[in-house]
Order: structure tokens, then C-alpha cells, then sequence
């Protein structure tokens, strides 16, 4: 289930974003009146377009991110965290690929961005996906649910009654 949930978030984001720079080259779509409008941009930052100067420290954060999930997957047992680091690896995968392959650099590409709230940074369905999995994240952790599927009240505390 994990590597079906990042193969098919990896894909949904590389596809909108090349659907976005097909369809929105010549200006803006609007889709639910001013509460969302397709609009391409290009974001060389992070969230809220904050450190734009630092656009090589997160294409290798990111990278460090893929490897640290493809090795805590070696131990998933649990449907919540399957789905929680596949849509964590898709969506660090996706503007990953974009900070390797875009403008105006390799390692130093410029994130394609196009999905646009009012009073909100523009974001893409990468953003999306690492949203939800740092919901599911926090939920399964303070559900108590580990890795492997146990909880908390299954491995025990740890500490040995006096």
C-alpha cells in the first residue's frame, strides 16, 4: 500500500504540473469563483515562498527526507502510516523533481506551483499530499500507533512495578 499511495501521489502531482504549464501559460482559470483560480507560478522558496535564497539547502533536505522514508518503510505494519509516508514520499518526491529538473538550474529549480486560495500562498497537490500525511502523522502518534501497528498498551511502558 505504501508505494502504491507515493507511486500514484508522485504521479497525480508530475501530471497537474504539466497540465499547469500546458493550460495556464496564458493566464489564469478560475474554478470556484474567487475561492480558487488555477494560476501558474513558480516558487524557488518553501512554504510561503520563505527562503527563496535557499533553494539548494531544501532540494537537499528533501533528498534526505526520501531516503529517511524509504528506510522507515522497511518497517510499516499499519494502513494509517502506509498512507501517511506514502503521500509524504510522493509529495517530497514531486517538488523534488522539480527543484533537480526546472528552471533556472539543476538542484536549484523553481517549484510549480498553481492552485491559488484567497488570503493563500499558491500550492500545488504535492503541498497537498505533505499536508495530509503530517495530519495522519500526528494522528497516528497520538493514537499511540507505531510503525509496525502496535500501540503503546501492546509493547508496554517499559518500566517494571516496585
Amino acid at each position: 500500500m505504501f508505494a502504491a499511495v507515493a507511486l500514484l501521489a508522485y504521479g497525480l502531482d508530475l501530471a497537474s504540473k504539466q497540465w499547469a504549464l500546458s493550460e495556464l501559460a496564458d493566464g489564469d482559470i478560475p474554478v470556484l469563483g474567487d475561492w480558487l483560480t488555477f494560476h501558474l507560478t513558480f516558487n524557488p522558496g518553501a512554504a510561503f515562498s520563505t527562503g527563496t535564497e535557499f533553494t539548494i539547502v531544501f532540494t537537499c533536505l528533501a533528498m534526505v527526507a526520501v531516503v529517511v522514508v524509504l528506510w522507515l518503510s522497511r518497517r510499516i505494519r499499519s494502513i494509517g502510516w502506509a498512507l501517511a509516508l506514502g503521500l509524504l514520499l510522493g509529495g517530497v518526491a514531486g517538488n523534488l523533481t522539480d527543484r533537480i529538473v526546472r528552471e533556472p538550474e539543476a538542484f536549484h529549480g523553481h517549484v510549480v506551483d498553481f492552485l491559488m486560495l484567497p488570503n493563500w500562498p499558491v500550492f500545488n497537490i504535492a503541498d497537498v499530499c505533505i499536508n495530509i500525511a503530517a495530519g495522519l502523522i500526528i494522528l497516528q502518534t497520538f493514537r499511540g500507533v507505531a510503525l509496525d501497528g502496535t500501540r503503546d498498551s501492546e509493547r508496554g511502558s517499559g518500566h517494571e512495578a516496585a
